[in-house]
């Protein structure tokens, strides 16, 4: 039946064979042909283009079908379409693997339990060895760690075979030629992109590869000149002038062309960090550069190169032996990871056999050894995002299946937050010294070199490399030096008699071991008291969380009075230290009061076992108290004094020291304890004899000790 169609392309000649659109057809882009008038004639149908029909994009004309088709055939028969599936996949930037049809056919194949087969490679030689018609030198084995070349001739630069222009164009690439086509479809198939020189057009027969000076350039095949910078990847010819900038885009000067007749493969493994920043820098990416910046695969380039071969030669193209080959490069570490199951189940919640990851690892390219219970699993080249241990409990995850791992319904009602115990103590520290009349400080950290010497601490003090302040770059080494700057601050403003805490960190350099340590600290500063109060404040605030009962031994520590200063010891631990600071770094600050100080090592106080509270009966009968003043050397300790006395008998409910008095009337290295011993009995009221009793036998435990009663 003759149809009258209207037209208003010119590019057609009588006998051509062209595609008609029916009326009723729906177009590729949804349109529905109907009858319409084009400048007043009726027309039943559309003659297309290549466009139109999404076979490409050419829009310039009616599409001229081969002359030999059978007129009146469907067109998908006639040029052999056939249905299609098009996956349209959503990757993250950590799997470049998945940007290839291998990569995803490896998935599915393990998904599916399939077996994975890549076809074979045959290829043909003939001609001239490829070494002897062009050399390569790779003058930056960190830039490019692998290459791989072919030289391929008798080629004849065309159209490609409409079933690779359709794959390409439903990949969203524009079909280019013959050669550059093969390219772009290898790099869908394999995830290895490459690039095509005219090998006639590169000068001295040369190729080679070496980082950019400042200042070159080079004109792009998009036509638009790159200036580069040092540290760029280019690719240089004979006279080493760039003609291509590595891993983002060639040149213009060896573009392949329809004269071209020798084409040099290039299939190479660039840097990850040096093609992103010269991709960025430049503002260029290419779908080679976006793979190469993820990470390609290192080990699959000259699989790639062959197959480029095998396309080209069914083509027409022959190839040359002899191959043109680098594999000494810097690529990615692939050493094993040691894996093991029950840190798998652990991460996961789950049971999964060994046996059974074994199974999920290998089909993904993941080898695995055992090593005693554990695995040794060997990473693959194609996987850079894949580095530890975590990553394989990932892919054991993914391959099990997420929803095979278990739910786990929430509680339900309220669900409050909980401190841990450390964290309960220190807010119990900090309730307690408030409560004592302290107010809690927070002084900056941080001290100019020498500083801490002068307070007397410890001067082994890390530096920063970034201060707040030039002049103060380094941290300090004991909370001392801000409370007692706090104290002066305040005694300038004419408040005296001040009591201050912290409770913070401090650092120090790690003997021998060229690193730093770290401590949490309590900082206790008294202003216009003496060293017995500190005492005080020590031994209530280590009460208040539950600690034994601290032993204070006589000691020279930096910073403090010489003669009024002890360590603090609990169970044969040093926790802190207690005393007076020094006069000497009092004054040089300003301050003219007695200042005193409690310094205990939190991580240390915090790592001694809590005492278990006893009941202890409370007698309903009246005590009884006795102050004795016992002379005794200075070499006994006075809580060794105390404590003898508290132990003397049994009617000893409670022994403290109250004064200390140095004269020469009680003689040269003696001192006078004062002591407040008070008797108590459980079930009576103490007689006379009683405490003569109790007071003779604490007498008798004193001078035991060498002590005796002043007169």
């Amino acid at each position: 039946e003759a149809l009258q169609i209207c037209c208003g392309a010119f590019n057609m000649a009588v006998g051509d064979l062209v595609p008609l659109a029916t009326l009723g057809t729906t177009m590729p882009s949804g349109m529905e042909i109907a009858r319409r008038k084009l400048r007043g004639e009726s027309s039943n149908g559309m003659l297309c283009s290549a466009a139109e029909l999404e076979l490409n994009e050419d829009s310039s004309g009616i599409f001229i079908l081969p002359a030999d088709l059978t007129l009146g055939s469907a067109l998908t028969d006639a040029l052999g379409i056939e249905p299609d599936a098009l996956y349209d996949l959503d990757l993250t930037p950590n799997r470049p693997d998945a940007l290839s049809v291998l990569g995803v056919a490896r998935d599915v194949a393990a998904q599916l339990g399939l077996a994975l087969v890549v076809p074979a490679v045959e290829l043909p030689t003939t001609g001239a060895d490829a070494t002897t018609l062009v050399t390569v030198d790779v003058g930056d084995p960190v830039l490019c760690g692998r290459f791989a070349g072919l030289v391929l001739s008798d080629i004849s630069v065309g159209t490609s075979p409409d079933w690779m222009a359709r794959r390409l164009i439903l990949c969203g690439m524009r079909p280019v030629n013959s050669i550059v086509d093969i390219s772009n479809y290898v790099m869908l198939e394999y995830g290895q992109p490459s690039h095509t020189f005219d090998l006639d057009t590169i000068t001295g027969a040369k190729l080679g590869i070496r980082r950019a000076a400042d200042g070159e350039s080079v004109v792009t095949l998009d036509g638009q000149t790159r200036s580069l910078v040092a540290g760029d990847g280019v690719i240089v010819d004979g006279d080493d002038a760039p003609i291509g900038i590595a891993g983002v885009m060639g040149g213009a000067s060896t573009e392949i062309s329809e004269s071209t007749s020798r084409v040099l493969l290039e299939a190479a493994w660039w840097d990850p960090a040096s093609i992103g920043a010269t991709s960025k820098r430049l503002g260029l990416r290419s779908e080679a550069s976006s793979r190469f910046e993820k990470g390609a695969d290192p080990e699959i380039a000259w699989a790639a190169a062959r197959r480029f071969a095998q396309l080209a030669i069914e083509q027409g193209a022959a190839l040359h032996p002899g191959e043109l080959r680098y594999d000494d490069g810097v690529v990615p570490d692939r050493s094993p990871v040691l894996v093991r199951p029950s840190r798998v189940n652990a991460v996961l919640g789950s049971s999964i056999s060994t046996e059974q990851m074994v199974t999920y690892l290998t089909p993904i390219g993941f080898g695995s050894v055992a090593r005693g219970d554990d695995l040794l699993v060997s990473l693959p080249s194609w996987r850079p995002d894949s580095t530890g241990e975590i990553d394989v409990v990932e892919e054991v995850a993914r391959h099990h299946g997420y929803d095979r791992l278990g739910k786990t319904v929430p509680r339900s009602g309220a669900r409050r937050g909980g401190l841990t115990q450390i964290q309960k103590d220190r807010r119990v520290l900090a309730l307690t010294l408030r409560s004592l009349g302290a107010s809690e400080a927070k002084p900056m950290p941080f001290f100019a070199p020498g500083d801490l010497e002068r307070f007397g601490v410890r001067s082994d003090a890390i530096s920063v490399t970034n201060p707040l302040v030039a002049e103060e770059s380094v941290l300090r080494t004991s909370t001392m030096p801000g409370l007692v700057r706090a104290v002066a601050t305040n005694a300038a403003h004419r408040n005296t008699g001040v009591s201050l805490f912290e409770m913070g960190h401090c650092f120090a350099v790690a003997d021998g071991i060229g690193t730093h340590v770290e401590w949490d600290e309590l900082g206790v500063v008294l202003a216009g008291r003496a060293a017995p109060v500190a005492v005080d404040w020590a031994i209530a605030v280590i009460a208040s969380i539950g600690r034994p009962a601290p032993v204070f031994t006589s000691a020279h520590v930096g910073g403090l009075h010489p003669t009024r200063a002890a360590v603090i010891d609990i169970d044969g631990t040093v926790v802190g230290e207690v005393g007076e600071v020094d006069p000497g770094v009092t004054e040089d600050r300003g301050v003219t009061e007695r200042v005193a100080w409690v310094r205990i090592d939190l991580d240390a106080l915090f790592g001694i076992d809590r005492v278990v509270a006893k009941e202890r009966p409370i007698s309903r009968f009246p005590s009884s108290d006795l102050d004795l003043a016992l002379v005794v050397a200075d070499s006994v300790p006075a809580h060794e004094v105390v404590a003898c006395l508290a132990a003397a008998h049994p009617l000893v409910v409670d022994a403290r020291l109250f004064d200390v008095f140095r004269s020469h009337s009680v003689g040269e290295g003696r001192r006078s304890l004062a002591c407040s011993v008070r008797l108590q009995a459980p079930d009576r009221t103490l007689t006379d004899a009683d405490v003569t009793e109790a007071r003779a036998a604490l007498l008798a435990a004193a001078g035991r000790l060498g002590a005796e009663l002043r007169a």
